[in-house]
């Protein structure tokens, strides 16, 4: 497990989202894994990454199923959370900005996201990017994104209850690893 906290402000993009998502200029990186954008800033949440080897007891061939254990840990050191055990719910904005849908193992807190989680697979196991937000300010997400004025105003509305922040204490996360 790798617990990184942002020391200045960027766009992390998902695997398959194209640069020219961003504002020109926005400092941007890209995740190996998929999912939505998603806004680091320093104090605005905590990036963590766990890795399991292929065939440890964690492993699941069903990548799915395979988030359970972990959202399951990270419901248990945020009060009021609970890990999410459906099918995908996706938005409108869901491809575009990782906060606006929900996935397996992703948590919540009185249904707003407060812990988004993805997934790159290789042979030798599964890297699990977590970001568990401190603090959820879309406005900040959406004026680095390329978008019109009209999007930018419609997502002002759209996205400000879809997450929050919630604290977070990564330590208490290790303990809770099975």
């Amino acid at each position: 497990m790798w617990v990184l906290e942002p020391t200045t402000s960027a766009v992390v993009l998902g695997s398959t989202q194209p640069e020219s998502v961003v504002v020109r200029g926005t400092p941007a990186v890209r995740r190996r894994s998929g999912g939505g954008a998603v806004l680091i800033e320093p104090g605005g949440l905590v990036w963590v990454d766990v890795f399991v080897p292929a065939g440890d007891p964690l492993w699941d061939v069903d990548v799915g199923r395979a988030f359970g254990w972990l959202g399951s840990a990270w419901a248990g050191v945020i009060p009021g959370a609970r890990a999410h055990d459906g099918p995908l719910l996706s938005t409108p904005w869901s491809a575009l900005v990782c906060f606006a849908g929900l996935g397996a193992g992703e948590v919540t807190v009185d249904g707003a996201k407060v812990v988004g989680m993805s997934q790159r697979r290789t042979r030798a196991g599964a890297l699990f990017q977590c970001a568990a937000l401190l603090e959820w300010h879309p406005d900040r997400l959406l004026e680095r994104l390329a978008l019109t004025d009209d999007a930018r105003r419609r997502g002002h509305e759209e996205l400000a209850g879809v997450a929050r922040g919630s604290p977070v204490d990564a330590d208490e996360l290790l303990h809770h690893l099975p």
